[in-house]
């Protein structure tokens, strides 16, 4: 080798050079991720499932990307191959900047999933596959440069991986805060050049070097093929902490909302185990979080268990805790037996493949076969399994292993006895806990004969345990897991999703007999709550029949608040729920009350901006997936569609009861910002009686003028209240999400 390679080859500015490109490349793929996902989420209700169904998306591209590096690694001619990825580099940046594809305004009613994979597939899918196989060629690239760090170049791999954690961690914090969408696009567009720049640099680095200049690095005994066995294990082990990244995602955004502040939390910790684990002297040692690893497995089952019995933050923080703690073993094994440099693009297919596996069975496969959210607890399980086979050190501490065993046994077993009752949910939490420890002690001690024992302990808890449910049944749709439950005492049906209820009916009289009565409504719409005073309030005003437009359709509640010559129009995302409401061997609200009351499938931003104009005197908002708030349907324009569809002196009501984010002030700005005035619902004396689903609420209504409220504009329960000033007015480019999380904590 002469001098001057070697200064090329093995100065400082030829790894400066690759590892900018390589933390540039990362930067920008996952940038994209949650900001393309923010634009879409307006057109799918504001869904967590978007988020599952987007992860799907990159993680397939991922794997296309890293198969065609490992193709493009393979052709002779290096000039061809730096030929072939210049000219898709550059033809992905005339595509820019990014947008929502023309003629894809509108989901269908049914097969959202896959509607939603098209719609990213002709929207970002050529910057993101070009994107996505950078990072294994551009280190295959350097290893070819005849770099004295070539021998190993994985320390990339961190270089990679610490650009997407710093991407996804600025994204809510600074980007979502500070910039609108149209802003941040034009900044990832510009950083897309520069970095088209960057490898155009390695390109020529890489074409000036000699064709041998690796081999002077390279083993005298070339390394041996990984066999079907080992890339089946890297698939393996990969796969799990993807589908727990979708699996934890999905659950702890469910009860908040379906933002970028929920999703980047535990996709930056996933990322952030890649970093942890391929640098060159790791921080944490491999061994012991393989001893906390059964620890954070059991926290997950406590965590599930308990459910809402946890405040947020500390679950929360459980989960994100107990994920970082099983990703970091699983990427760690994978770590440790990672390939020589010569077989790098075939490790990282056999990751990328690994990832799509679990992503699909998580995102896509999951929501379609289990009626409840099983695919965490089920990944849990398959977590353990993920550990090094083997006894060795672990044998001495079987008896403390059994005598954990013995605990759960009396834990699981002995409530029964004492006539404790459980939801299914919580049961079938347990059944998975013991199937946990089955697994365990199969990788632990290599006695499956053992492991049989505590697989058993699963199979006869169910039948031990009465539930506190009557007659029970889940129903699953893109939108999440409707649960529609009797009380034990079978006086009351419940609908509820993820933790809130969204709907009661009581089915007998006090006197145990059954009630044929017109339903009335319970929860949030009794008849001394704050929508029901709301809907009141402008039918009196307007002295007669009314015309309503309900967003939100639920157990249908608010179809027994439809009087004679009213005109009522609901508007509800999930077909799904309008299927339960619609059926009267579940809640005979809409059967009973209101029976021809249209329907109308689809998003409500778009199906009302389709009304007339001028149309109701009442828009009620009241769609809510649990705690989970569709942002789309709190901006600026949003209330200006709204505004648009009122007939003159209307009103729109909105329903913010939220136990995670202080929303009074988002509506007063989107309301001030069209023109309009807000009055807060204050009545501290709100009737409620828990034990009869009667229920506080917090409700906000917004007219022009106060003559469009008639007496509550004088009533002392509501208060007319201005714009905060020191909060920004939320729009479809704009939102703060964490801001409003914070509001809430401090008031």
């Amino acid at each position: 080798m002469t001098a001057s390679h070697d200064r090329s080859s093995g100065g400082a500015g030829v790894l400066a050079i690759y590892t900018s490109a390589v933390f540039l490349s990362a930067l920008l793929l996952f940038g994209v991720q949650p900001m393309f996902t923010r634009m879409v989420l307006p057109q799918l209700g504001g869904s967590p499932a978007v988020w599952s169904v987007a992860m799907v998306f990159f993680q397939t591209m991922l794997l296309l990307g890293y198969a065609y590096a490992h193709w493009l690694t393979q052709a002779r001619s290096r000039v061809l191959a730096v030929l072939v990825h210049m000219a898709l580099l550059l033809v992905a940046a005339f595509g820019l900047p990014l947008s929502i594809a023309q003629g894809w305004g509108e989901p269908p009613g049914s097969g959202t999933e896959f509607w939603l994979l098209g719609l990213f597939t002709v929207s970002i899918g050529l910057p993101f596959f070009a994107l996505s196989a950078n990072n294994p060629l551009l280190q295959a690239w350097f290893v070819r440069t005849g770099h004295r760090d070539g021998r190993d170049p994985y320390f990339l791999y961190a270089a990679s991986n610490a650009g997407s954690f710093l991407a996804l961690l600025s994204y809510p914090l600074l980007f979502e805060p500070v910039f609108t969408l149209q802003s941040q696009g034009r900044i990832w567009s510009s950083g897309f050049g520069l970095l088209v720049v960057l490898i155009g640099v390695c390109a020529f680095l890489l074409l000036r070097a000699p064709q041998n200049a690796e081999a002077e690095h390279a083993p005298i005994t070339p390394a041996a093929r990984p066999s079907w066995l080992t890339i089946g294990r890297w698939i393996f082990v990969a796969a799990v902490p993807s589908g727990m990244l979708v699996a934890v995602t999905a659950h702890i955004s469910t009860d908040v909302t379906s933002a970028p502040l929920l999703w980047v939390m535990p996709l930056s910790l996933y990322l952030l185990t890649w970093v942890l684990v391929f640098q060159r002297r790791p921080l944490f040692s491999h061994n012991v979080i393989l001893l906390l690893q059964p620890f954070a497995l059991a926290w997950i089952a406590v965590l599930l268990y308990l459910g809402t019995r946890i405040p947020l933050l500390p679950s929360l923080a459980g989960h994100l805790l107990a994920f970082f703690v099983v990703a970091m073993a699983c990427h760690g094994e994978l770590a440790r037996n990672r390939p020589p440099a010569a077989h790098l693009t075939s490790f990282y297919l056999s990751l990328s493949f690994g990832g799509m596996v679990g992503g699909l069975f998580a995102g896509l496969v999951a929501p379609n076969v289990f009626s409840w959210v099983a695919e965490y607890p089920i990944l849990v399980v398959l977590a353990a399994l993920c550990r090094p086979i083997g006894g060795g050190r672990f044998g001495r501490y079987e008896p403390w292993f059994w005598a954990a065993a013995a605990a759960l046994a009396v834990a699981v077993i002995a409530p029964a006895f004492l006539g404790l009752k459980l939801s299914y949910a919580q049961i079938s939490y347990l059944d998975f806990s013991v199937l946990t420890l089955a697994a365990l002690s199969v990788v632990l001690l290599r006695d499956p004969r053992k492991a049989a024992l505590t697989v058993a302990l699963a199979l006869i808890i169910t039948p031990l345990y009465p539930t506190d449910e009557g007659r029970s049944e889940m129903l699953r749709s893109f939108f999440g897991v409707n649960h529609i439950y009797e009380t034990p005492d079978r006086q009351f049906r419940v609908l509820k999703h993820g933790s809130t209820i969204h709907g009661a009916q009581r089915l007998l009289n006090e006197d145990g007999t059954p009630s044929t009565e017109r339903p009335k409504p319970l929860t949030y719409y009794h008849d001394t709550s704050a929508m029901a005073v709301a809907i009141d309030a402008v039918r009196a005003r307007k002295r007669g029949p009314i015309k309503v437009a309900a967003i939100g359709l639920g157990a249908g509640s608010l179809a027994c608040r439809v009087e004679p010559g009213d005109q009522w129009r609901f508007f509800e995302i999930d077909p799904l729920v309008i299927e339960i409401a619609r059926d009267p061997r579940r809640f005979s609200f809409v059967s009973r009350c209101a029976p021809d009351v249209p329907i109308v499938l689809g998003d409500a931003r778009l199906t009302l901006a389709k009304e007339p104009d001028g149309s109701f005197d009442l828009i009620i908002i009241d769609a809510y997936s649990s705690d989970a708030i569709p942002v789309h349907l709190a901006t600026r324009e949003a209330m200006a569609i709204y505004k648009a569809k009122l007939a003159p002196l209307g009103v729109v009501a909105m329903h913010i009861s939220n136990r995670h984010l202080e929303l009074s002030t988002v509506v007063t700005g989107i309301a001030a910002a069209n023109g309009m005035q807000t009055w807060l619902w204050r009545n501290d004396d709100d009737a409620y009686d828990d034990a009869n689903y009667i229920y506080q609420s917090d409700v906000a209504i917004s007219a022009e003028s106060p003559a469009a409220i008639g007496a509550l504009a004088e009533a002392k329960t509501w208060a007319l209240t201005p714009p905060d000033p020191k909060v920004r007015t939320w729009t479809d480019d704009y939102s703060n999400i964490a801001g409003a999380f914070l509001r809430r904590l401090w008031p």
